[in-house]
């Protein structure tokens, strides 16, 4: 239907874009990081997603098409609809994503705001088959204990699972294992 649109951003609102598109207003509901990088009176070039419902059409937009694809993954899980999906993508950037699934960390989904236990799990048994792993990224270890409850820590903090795997890539590799420690060093990546 809508496969992409440009126009100039004539809104910001807490969810959503509206994108003006020759004289016309859409509303498009975009990922987080997308939306507090948006500046009204930009253009913009999305990739979108419109979702068709009885009682409404709703716009979904994304930076690239790489974005828009795992949205539409994340709606062939069972139980997942257009908001969680836009929430994972809101929390986690593509390459954690691929990091969760292909290093066996689905519990990274469960900390998406919407997401429980077993979505988490459906989503990442999902995505195993869809997704191919980036370069790099087979070869990808899994968390230890001490950065799990680092991780763990950090969301629980408020941090996106996204900022909290940066600041625990940020961590020495020479530093001690202790989580307390560990968790220290992570915060300092935050001032």
């Amino acid at each position: 239907m809508i496969s992409t649109l440009r126009g100039e951003i004539a809104q910001i609102e807490e969810t959503s874009l509206i994108v003006e598109v020759g004289g016309v207003g859409l509303r498009v509901f975009v990922p987080a990081p997308l939306r507090t990088r948006a500046k009204t009176g930009e253009g913009a070039f999305l990739f979108t997603h419109l979702v068709v419902r009885e009682d409404a059409l709703t716009l979904y937009g994304f930076e690239s098409q790489s974005d828009r694809d795992l949205f539409n993954m994340l709606l062939g899980v069972d139980g997942v609809g257009p908001k969680v999906a836009l929430s994972v993508l809101s929390a986690m950037t593509l390459d954690a994503v691929q990091r969760a699934v292909f290093a066996d960390e689905g519990e990274l989904f469960s900390r998406v705001p919407g997401v429980g236990k077993k979505t988490a799990q459906k989503i990442a048994l999902h995505l195993k088959d869809k997704l191919k792993p980036a370069d790099g990224l087979s070869q990808l270890s899994a968390l230890s204990d001490a950065d799990s409850e680092v991780l763990a820590a950090l969301t629980a903090l408020g941090y996106s699972v996204v900022e909290a795997q940066s600041a625990i890539q940020s961590i020495p590799k020479d530093s001690p294992g202790d989580p307390g420690e560990r968790l220290r060093l992570a915060l300092q990546y935050f001032q």
